[in-house]
């Protein structure tokens, strides 16, 4: 088993307890508690303009990495990145393996303005009614994790309650596949699934076959600022950048650094 397989077995045997707990009824009566802040829609302003745009995590720690933050505070982080250039945030939502909490979300909401994403394994359309009840804007599908019918139907019901949706692909046949659904915003993931060996090439080469009026974001492994050339160089000027900030001591300080090409 790969680090997915693992993570996608612990997170059934997850929301199978979480649906015993809590009643989807009562998500359901939370889905218009939150204004809609416009993920894709932050991301394409900056993104047409051929400006960088980078979705900036918050992520305590990793299956391959261990711990990757001893500091952590959420809400510190949360303003830390938006007051130094984070277009928008992604938080991990995942406890057994990444150390998140689904509360961080509406915690960071209080404090940030920006638009957030729900970075976790959804594999469950209870998940997809607790995205959006606990203030996520937008929603991380993993085209790895959900066969074609779970993608599509996933997809809708996002869709559906407003909420954005981030399509991950990893090679040419998971893009070939979310295509089927006409995304408007697609996430490259730069790590194999197999060896976790990450090469941003991954990006440029998938990006020759997608759509021009699809929005790209690249994910992983970009951590200096020839990184950015390379994928601007690309055409791609959107980027999901987490580990990288997370072991500096200021994560938005390390982002604007990045940023000021």
């Amino acid at each position: 088993m790969n680090h997915l397989d693992k993570i996608l077995l612990e997170t059934r045997k997850s929301v199978t307890q979480l649906k015993k707990t809590i009643s989807i009824a009562g998500l359901e009566d939370r889905i218009n508690e939150f204004s809609k802040r416009c993920f894709i829609e932050t991301l394409k302003r900056k993104t047409s303009l051929k400006e960088i745009a980078v979705i900036a995590e918050i992520k305590r720690s990793s299956p391959s990495k261990g711990v990757i933050r001893e500091n952590f505070i959420l809400e510190d982080i949360a303003r830390d990145y938006a007051d130094n250039g984070a277009t928008c945030l992604s938080i991990l939502t995942d406890e057994p393996f990444f150390g998140g909490n689904i509360e961080y979300l509406e915690r960071a909401r209080n404090i940030v303005k920006i638009p957030i994403l729900r970075k976790d394994f959804i594999i469950d359309s209870f998940q997809v009614t607790e995205t959006k009840a606990k203030g996520a804007d937008c929603i991380l599908l993993i085209v790895a994790a959900l066969d074609d019918h779970e993608l599509k139907d996933f997809y809708d019901q996002s869709k559906a309650i407003d909420l954005d949706v981030l399509i991950e692909i990893h090679n040419l046949e998971e893009l070939e596949r979310a295509l089927k659904i006409s995304p408007e915003l697609l996430g490259i993931n730069n790590r194999n699934l197999s060896s976790f060996e990450v090469d941003i090439q991954n990006s440029i080469d998938l990006m020759k076959k997608i759509p021009s009026d699809i929005t790209v974001i690249s994910e992983s492994g970009i951590l200096k600022q020839p990184d950015l050339k390379n994928l601007s160089s690309a055409g791609i000027y959107g980027f999901l950048i987490g580990e990288k900030f997370m072991r500096a001591e200021s994560p938005g300080q390390d982002l604007l650094e990045l940023i000021s090409l």
